[in-house]
């Protein structure tokens, strides 16, 4: 038993390390491994939505030598026809004898893949390395539990924290290594957001321009009395566009701005899970005033502006106590630039 618990870890811990990769959004990070006793005949993950999940990739993989193995899947076979059919029907089809599993599914469209494979015969086991699994998931598993996409806050700014000059300069305080991870995070979150001002000032195409990408991320841009026109490059055929105007998809709109808890809610009943929202330091902030937020990721320029607007314009506070409380989760060098990872 202790050498069968020791191999599960092992080939599960594969699974999770290849669920990493891709970029699915909205649809979950999953990976699978097929093996043969303590030999893998097949793996596979999700590389884009629409394509084929981890399960089918890997049984597509393995071919006849997945009937009588194990399955290591990190997120509960789904159970219902998307643009695919239902990992749980390719798995009994296939003959496996066995599956083990990360983290249910906690998506009411998709669970229950559990309770029929064990009605197809299928020794069933769950909750291995669960932790483990559901961190390379965050996004996922935080929208499904919430009810709202799961938010990263992106700005590029100087070392005093300027994410433009007065002027509205801002190409380029960081190098092409922080962009390209830009680029990334856009693809990774599945939506990207800005406010008027950015379209105006940038004229920016919001897309995610590195390999691998198949779908590209959804442009949401926040223009409530809708100033712009159809000439902006946010508007081309390049990527869907959400035109966020006053009383579009019923998000209340006030002095301080688009109620952004609203937004949130309707974002995710558009099928949106993850939402990059790039700015400027005005739409940024009413995220950040509102404690709205998953992640902060800060890419610093090694410049000193002096004057201009800072990525995180927050009322006169009259405590430090008051202050938005961040936790430093990573901290790399991209080449002349510093990334901080940082949560709430």
């Amino acid at each position: 038993m202790a050498a069968d618990r020791n191999l599960d870890a092992r080939f599960m811990r594969r699974a999770i390390e290849i669920s990493r990769r891709g970029f699915p959004a909205p649809n979950p990070h999953v990976g699978c491994v097929i093996c043969q006793g303590d030999q893998i005949v097949g793996e596979g993950y999700h590389h884009f939505a629409g394509g084929l999940h981890a399960e089918a990739e890997a049984l597509k993989v393995a071919g006849e030598a997945a009937r009588g193995a194990a399955a290591y899947v990190t997120l509960e076979p789904c159970t219902h026809f998307g643009r695919t059919p239902p990992c749980a029907d390719a798995l009994i089809h296939a003959g496996v004898r066995r599956v083990v599993v990360a983290c249910l599914d906690p998506n009411p469209k998709a669970m229950g893949g559990l309770d029929k494979l064990r009605a197809a015969g299928i020794e069933v086991e769950s909750g291995v390395l669960q932790d483990e699994a559901a961190a390379a998931n965050t996004q996922f598993l935080l929208a499904m539990e919430k009810r709202r996409p799961h938010i990263v806050l992106k700005a590029a700014s100087s070392l005093d924290g300027r994410t433009a000059l007065p002027n509205g300069e801002s190409k380029w305080i960081t190098g092409p290594a922080a962009r390209r991870e830009g680029h990334r995070l856009r693809a990774l979150c599945g939506a990207v957001l800005v406010g008027r001002r950015t379209v105006e000032m940038d004229d920016p195409q919001l897309t995610a321009r590195i390999p691998g990408v198949k779908n590209q991320p959804v442009r949401i841009v926040l223009d409530p009395l809708g100033k712009l026109g159809s000439h902006w490059k946010v508007f081309d055929a390049s990527a869907p566009t959400i035109h966020l105007t006053r009383g579009h998809l019923g998000v209340a709109y006030g002095s301080e701005g688009f109620d952004v808890h609203e937004l949130a809610a309707a974002l995710f009943e558009q099928g949106i899970n993850g939402v990059l929202v790039e700015g400027g330091a005005l739409t940024l902030s009413q995220f950040l005033k509102a404690r709205l937020f998953d992640k902060v990721e800060l890419f610093l320029g090694a410049k000193v502006l002096g004057a201009g607007p800072n990525w995180a314009e927050l009322p006169g506070l009259a405590s430090i106590t008051d202050a938005p409380s961040l936790s430093v989760t990573r901290v790399r060098r991209l080449q002349g630039d510093i990334q901080i990872s940082l949560r709430p």
